[in-house]
């Protein structure tokens, strides 16, 4: 590895995938201000995905919608308007 690059402030931090509730603790940079109890009964930083292996329909093997920013519904109340 090159010196001087790479970040040395690595710490465990669990990751949670929000469309499933699963959630792994692996080593991380990532800066995040929420905090969760993990199985071992330690704090540890906690970092909020949409998506991850369990839920991506190329590991699942079956496609899985999920519509995280509310996008549906706004695309039917902008067109419901023009359609009365």
């Amino acid at each position: 590895m090159k010196e001087g690059i790479h970040p040395k402030s690595y710490r465990k931090v669990v990751f949670k995938d929000m469309s499933n509730d699963h959630m792994f603790i692996c080593q991380s940079t990532v800066d995040t201000k929420e905090t969760i109890k993990w199985e071992d009964g330690t704090d540890y930083p906690l970092f909020k995905l949409d998506i991850s292996y369990k839920s991506h329909p190329f590991f699942t093997g079956q496609s899985m919608f999920v519509d995280t920013a509310g996008r549906i519904d706004k695309f039917k109340r902008r067109y419901q308007k023009k359609a009365d």
